[in-house]
């Protein structure tokens, strides 16, 4: 007899159309009918968890652990078009001095969302007055406060949130946290929210992620190179936000959740990373990627590095011509990772398998586990962890 409470049989992922719109929908049943097994998608299986899943690790027991906490942060919410073009923020930061003797850049940020990272840049920068910038104090910076003042004023004063309406001039969602762990930092790991391939990228300080990335405040290849292994792929693959066909990365059940190797954990010291091996393995296999990924994704012989108009920001990557441009538009990285398994992508399949050698020493775990193999482990190693966030 199925008990009260348990469920008895679901599909986790169905087509519906509803009204005439096509939607994808979850089902779920619960009941006393006599039944050998729950039925998951029409197959039998010995339990359905409550994120609908039937494997052997009942993931929805990970808990979130301290040594994760205050590392991953979504992205900037901007309320309002504080974003310009990169032409236009270019001519800001080269007008003269305000009023105040401070320059247009105190204000300036380059700024991407996760299609900046999955495709190719899009050379759009953001007005950002920060948090604690009062109006008058915003105002002595002529030009953006200007386009501000145009462009988003009026929206913001509709908003049913008062003090969204009030401080009009200020992002809606500052991030204040993000902001202050990337203090220092001259480079940051970003992740999309959303997206095909679970990617991880490198972004400059001091450049403002949108709401559509995760930011990871760390500057080690150690921890990039553990995040884009085989192994953090699979726990958030499985750890993103259920029932959806892409699942979304998020910092509290995905990233502070993930079980990394003892002694690499995101709140461990960068110099504690020279003298553990298995870090020095991981930096060198995550470098080898990144610098033969870039190469792809930037020919030298197609591009110019081009200093800024103004010191302090990072060069831009431009096509050195016409005919650059055209190859240079399909040099995504979600074009690179479709490649994977193919013969075109075999040097990148080589890559990533150091990597995954790399990281899988780490753990002193065996390189060849099955995928199932590898999530059961990483769950024994979450639950392993004695200190643990406190739940809310």
């Amino acid at each position: 007899m199925a008990q009260a409470g348990v469920i008895s049989t679901a599909w986790a992922d169905e087509p519906w159309t509803l009204d005439g719109a096509a939607v994808r929908v979850s089902l779920m049943c619960w009941g006393r009918d006599r039944a050998p097994m729950p039925m998951l998608d029409g197959l039998a299986v010995p339990a359905i968890h409550a994120d609908l899943t039937a494997g052997i690790a009942n993931l929805t027991t990970a808990r979130r652990l301290l040594e994760n906490a205050g590392v991953a942060f979504m992205g900037d919410t901007k309320g309002g078009a504080f974003d310009v073009p990169g032409e236009l923020a270019r001519q800001w930061l080269l007008l003269p001095t305000n009023p105040n003797g401070r320059p247009n850049a105190d204000v300036l940020r380059p700024w991407a969302n996760g299609m900046d990272v999955t495709r190719r840049p899009s050379d759009t920068w953001i007005i950002d007055f920060g948090w604690t910038m009062t109006e008058a104090e915003a105002a002595y910076y002529v030009a953006p406060y200007a386009h501000v003042a145009q462009h988003v004023r009026l929206v913001r004063a509709t908003n049913k949130r008062e003090a969204y309406a009030r401080a009009w001039w200020r992002h809606v969602e500052a991030r204040q946290g993000m902001n202050k762990a990337l203090t220092g930092l001259h480079r940051f790991i970003v992740t999309p929210r959303v997206a095909k391939h679970r990617l991880f990228a490198w972004m400059r300080s001091p450049a403002l992620p949108d709401c559509q990335l995760i930011a990871i405040a760390r500057d080690d290849d150690t921890t990039f190179g553990i995040l884009h292994s085989r192994f953090h792929e699979l726990w958030a693959l499985r750890l993103g936000t259920a029932l959806e066909d892409r699942p979304r990365y998020t910092p509290s059940t995905t990233f502070e959740t993930f079980p990394f190797p003892k002694g690499l954990t995101p709140n461990r010291p960068a110099t504690a990373d020279t003298a553990n091996p298995h870090s020095q393995a991981i930096a060198t296999a995550a470098q080898a990627l990144v610098v033969a990924r870039d190469r792809w994704l930037n020919p030298p012989e197609l591009i110019l590095h081009v200093p800024e108009v103004t010191a302090g920001y990072q060069d831009r990557m431009v096509p050195k011509n016409s005919a650059a441009t055209a190859l240079m538009r399909g040099r995504t990285l979600t074009a690179l990772y479709n490649q994977r398994g193919k013969p075109e992508g075999a040097w990148l399949d080589a890559l990533h398998a150091a990597l995954d050698t790399a990281v899988a020493s780490a753990y002193g775990l065996a390189g060849n586990l099955t995928d199932d193999e590898v999530v059961v482990q990483l769950l024994a190693f979450n639950h392993s962890h004695t200190v643990t966030a406190v739940e809310n």
